[in-house]
């Protein structure tokens, strides 16, 4: 009301949030629509949403300043419609479309999922007091992302706001209710359980047939968005996680213009070039996919929520440089963890320690590099160890999926996204997920059988994201390549029929009678506080920056030409690759950011002791590699 048209007021606005959302911890008072639901949250409010884009829209067009004229009084009234989808107009005012004041504008339309795979302690981290009497006790006041609003908080919100429920109760009564089958931990009022009962169709009384969210994952909950209006949205991707604070927008009368727009276009074709599919995809049930006009958005470095959210800031330095003080006991625990979780097997413990903090740092041309897949053979076949092996992983990293690898799910699942032209929009498959998830892929579900077409078209792509990090995106008439960063663990028992970076054979020192009570004893057995720091530590890690000398570039390549000339035959360039990768991740997991002697000599140590042990599986059974 204050500015004219053309001036520079959307600047203001955006610079008024993003300063007031610096006080105070400001963030942790925004409702965020991964804890409370939609039916929860004020119309035309501040919220805020942590979320993958799935899929881009073409930009819309929208009145940015329209004028209203009252037919009685004739007096007109200016109006903004940048952060709306429904004209301001009241009962006695016309839209004046002739006016010489309107002005049309256009915004992107990005179509927003929850991050697929997220763990359930990272919806829940923020309940755990542990989390905040550990960071008091390293005397780091730093908040948590701010993706992550604590129940007192969004208790305060709607108590300022006079609502009559409490969604964090409702959340609260739910969670004591839950029976944990949901392996992503996303708990919501039985209201949107039964909506959802599916999980990736809800069914809406103005569609028919039911609304295909496009989950990438199966079982997913949680709400997908249309996210409108970013001012850098160029700068951002499909699949990039973002955090995006802005108004929520979910009027009624949209799916009331929707379903007459559907109507009419079917009656006149003219009216409108989009196919009813995609007017119906564009333009869903507010209900189910609310709509946030952005103000701020930004991409996530990390989702871990005991993390600074960028730790580049002073206040993040110092809460790296105290955990980085007490990091060798904690790398001395986790191996313990890891250790008993495998059986016994601490080399096989080292390598998982390894793999989960591997990361792909630069690409050079096609190769990436610092991906590292491990196959983890030797597991039992038809037992639940693998499961639990998931389970363990998933409770340690912020965002997981475990890829059971039968027939029926290869030949039936859909891995790849592709795009559908008749409704206009980008289909998603398993394997469209965010940086830094965990794929687990469990081979030993493996049966007899015949892949048919899908199958092999699905294990062809599995090996290329493990090869080359990337999943070729079917476009009917081409495919386009997108690239990716995610962590590939490959459970089997003998030895993979995919690729990978390294084959480590289980050796277990103890076979427990009950498998299950063994595994189970081993989480419940272990601190929250602990917990959190193995889940900082992993986190952390993958984060640092790495470098190797001259001196010891130089050192390193006289030892290869050692090693080449003491055994010429089993030494090759793959062989001094991956043996610096394991230095790499070994001298980051003692938190040192460059190569030493001491962890050179490590890193081929622990190689030596890998291959004799695969030497030695090759004597035993000769089909073994």
């Amino acid at each position: 009301a204050q500015n004219v048209p053309n001036s520079d007021w959307e600047k203001k606005v955006t610079e008024y949030f993003k300063e007031k959302l610096k006080e105070n911890n400001a963030t942790n008072w925004v409702p965020s629509l991964n804890d409370v639901p939609v039916h929860y949250l004020k119309p035309n409010s501040l919220v805020k949403f942590r979320c993958m884009v799935q899929d881009m829209f073409d930009p819309e067009f929208y009145m940015g300043v329209y004028e209203t004229v009252d037919p009685n009084t004739n007096a007109r009234v200016l109006h903004f419609g940048k952060y709306r989808d429904v004209a301001e107009c009241g009962p006695q005012q016309e839209i004046d479309l002739n006016s010489t004041q309107t002005v049309t504008s256009e915004r992107q339309t990005f179509y927003c999922v929850p991050v697929p795979g997220e763990s359930a302690w990272v919806k829940e981290i923020v309940l755990n007091p542990q989390f905040y009497a550990y960071i008091s006790a390293n005397q780091a006041r730093v908040s948590p992302s701010t993706s992550y609003t604590p129940s007192r908080h969004k208790r305060s919100y709607e108590e300022d706001e006079d609502m009559d429920l409490h969604p964090s109760k409702q959340k609260e009564q739910h969670m004591g209710n839950s029976s944990g089958g949901d392996i992503h931990g996303c708990v919501e009022p039985k209201r949107l359980e039964t909506e959802a009962s599916a999980g990736h169709h809800l069914i809406s009384p103005n569609c028919s047939p039911p609304l295909d969210l496009n989950f990438p994952l199966p079982g997913e909950k949680g709400p997908a968005c249309l996210v409108k209006g970013c001012e850098s949205w160029d700068s951002f991707k499909v699949n990039d996680v973002l955090e995006v604070y802005g108004i929520l927008s979910v009027d009624p009368v949209l799916s009331i213009v929707n379903n007459e727009e559907r109507d009419s276009s079917a009656l006149d074709p003219m009216e409108c070039m989009d196919t009813a599919e995609e007017q119906r995809v564009r333009s869903p049930p507010a209900s189910l996919v609310p709509r946030i006009h952005v103000i701020l958005a930004q991409k996530l470095q990390h989702i871990n929520p005991l993390l600074p959210a960028c730790l580049n800031e002073e206040e993040s330095k110092t809460f790296v440089s105290n955990f980085m003080s007490e990091l060798s006991p904690v790398r001395a625990e986790l191996l313990g963890f890891l250790t008993h979780a495998l059986l016994g097997d601490s080399l096989a413990a080292e390598y998982l320690i390894l793999h989960l903090i591997s990361t792909v740092y630069a690409r050079r041309d096609v190769l990436p590099l610092g991906k590292f897949t491990v196959n983890l053979s030797g597991c039992p076949r038809n037992s639940i160890f693998t499961e639990h092996i998931y389970r363990i992983i998933q409770q340690l990293v912020p965002a997981s999926y475990r890829l059971q690898m039968t027939i029926e799910n290869m030949n039936h699942s859909q891995f790849i996204p592709h795009k559908d032209y008749a409704a206009n929009r980008l289909v998603s498959g398993v394997l469209q997920l965010a940086s830094n998830t965990s794929l687990v892929v469990d081979e030993t579900q493996l049966e007899q059988g015949q892949l048919d077409t899908t199958g092999v078209h699905n294990v062809t792509a599995l090996g290329n994201l493990i090869t080359w990090q990337k999943v070729d995106y079917d476009f009917n008439y081409h495919q386009m390549e997108f690239p990716c960063n995610i962590n590939v663990l490959i459970t089997s028992e003998g030895r993979s029929l995919l690729p990978s970076d390294c084959q480590v054979h289980l050796q277990p020192q103890i076979i427990p009678p009950n498998m299950e009570e063994y595994m189970n004893s081993l989480l419940t057995a272990v601190l929250p506080s602990v917990l959190n720091k193995f889940r900082i530590y992993l986190s952390l890690l993958r984060l640092l920056d790495y470098s190797i000398s001259d001196e010891v570039t130089k050192a390193v390549e006289e030892d290869f030409v050692e090693m080449r000339k003491n055994d010429p035959e089993s030494i090759t360039a793959d062989d001094l690759h991956r043996t610096l990768l394991v230095a790499r991740f070994l001298s980051l997991s003692a938190g040192q950011t460059t190569l030493s002697r001491e962890r050179w000599l490590r890193a081929k140590q622990l190689e030596a002791l890998r291959k004799a042990r695969l030497q030695q599986q090759t004597c035993v059974n000769g089909n073994e590699l």
